[in-house]
């Protein structure tokens, strides 16, 4: 298996884990695909919940950017529900894993097609 298999299936196993959640392995691969190198560097591969500008960078850049969401307050609120979602307890939050849920949440995995 490549290294990225190998964090496509670590991701898996953390939403079934983590988010009891059994996600479409095809969705989550082309999620990962999107992701770019950034799921290879530790630090930009998990996303700091409690750094705003972080949090603002999704809604900016992956939100309305990639999926193509007009602003609004449901973005924020996305965001914010994938997190408690995902728990404060949770220290890793995988790019990814967030990502596939947002996607899952506005129902945009056509945006991966």
């Amino acid at each position: 298996m490549s290294k990225r298999d190998d964090l496509i299936a670590k991701y898996a196993a953390d939403m079934t884990e983590k988010l009891g959640v059994t996600p479409d392995m095809d969705l989550l691969t082309q999620v990962v695909i999107g992701c770019g190198p950034s799921i290879y560097d530790a630090d930009a591969e998990t996303v700091a919940a409690s750094d705003k500008s972080e949090l603002e960078r999704i809604r900016t850049n992956y939100l309305m950017k990639k999926l193509g969401l007009p602003d609004g307050p449901e973005l924020s609120a996305a965001i914010d529900e994938v997190m408690a979602k995902y728990g404060s307890s949770n220290r890793n939050k995988y790019r990814p894993v967030v990502y596939y849920m947002l996607c899952q949440h506005f129902g945009k995995q056509a945006a991966y097609a």
